[in-house]
């Protein structure tokens, strides 16, 4: 018996995972120094990672519809 025959998953059936569009998906983002620090600081103070809070921060901003507001100098 070959060891592949032993983890072939075809013969179990697979259906597509239901929480796949709820997964995270990895981007790249640059953001300011002090901005980083700020959430690092927030993370040390909470004990939540602070990539973790800044995608709670992005995803209420989100959920919320929040528009920034802001005045071009």
């Amino acid at each position: 018996m070959n060891m592949r025959d032993e983890y072939d998953i075809k013969s179990l059936n697979p259906r597509r995972n239901p929480y796949a569009d709820k997964l995270k998906k990895q981007i790249t983002i640059r953001l300011n120094a002090g901005t980083i620090e700020y959430f690092k600081q927030q993370a040390e103070e909470t004990g939540i990672s602070y990539q973790n809070l800044i995608n709670m921060y992005l995803t209420d901003c989100a959920v919320h519809e929040k528009k920034l507001e802001y005045t071009i100098k």
